[in-house]
């Protein structure tokens, strides 16, 4: 089955905001959902990652975005199919983050240590500016009422960022039916 094109760009999107996590740093996959504006999809994170391709000539692949750097919510390995977990484990140690193995031989990281929490993008930075209007009171007490998330071009009404639906469009890889 084809994907729609709302589908299409929260994978893109999922993946550009992984490219964006720092080396030896680890995020969680209801942390990208977040800052992609959609706190609800965590595991439409993890779709995404699971289905990244491998084949170097697509835009996105296993080799230029970092689906390691993704875990759980509890700084866990989660197994996807067999030895995937180990091989994310080792990955992860190469990159110089510490992974331990509790007695279930369970993977963990110390999220407090390697966690990687941005309240925006660091691609976003700045974004919110409003450079053209140096007319404005500038108090910058910090309650600015922008939302700092990413919206997407789209046909039929439907932003990711805000996931507004004026028609709506089911499709499986979002958990619709």
């Amino acid at each position: 089955m084809p994907r729609s094109d709302e589908t299409e760009f929260w994978i893109n999107a999922v993946y550009a905001a992984v490219q964006e996590i720092p080396i030896g740093k680890v995020t969680s996959y209801g942390h990208i959902a977040l800052l992609l504006g959609q706190p609800q999809r965590p595991r439409q994170v993890g779709i995404s990652l699971k289905h990244l391709p491998s084949d170097p000539t697509q835009h996105f692949n296993s080799g230029n975005v970092p689906w390691q750097r993704v875990v759980n919510a509890k700084g866990m390995i989660s197994h996807r199919e067999p030895g995937s977990a180990e091989r994310q484990a080792e990955v992860l140690r190469e990159e110089g983050v510490e992974v331990e193995t509790d007695s279930m031989g369970e993977f963990y990281i110390d999220m407090g240590r390697y966690g990687w929490f941005p309240a925006q993008l660091p691609s976003e930075e700045g974004l919110d500016d409003d450079d053209d209007n140096d007319d404005d009171d500038d108090d910058d007490d910090g309650d600015d009422e922008h939302n700092n998330r990413r919206e997407f071009p789209k046909e039929n009404s439907v932003i990711v960022s805000s996931y507004r639906h004026d028609t709506p469009t089911p499709d499986p890889m979002l958990g619709g039916s």
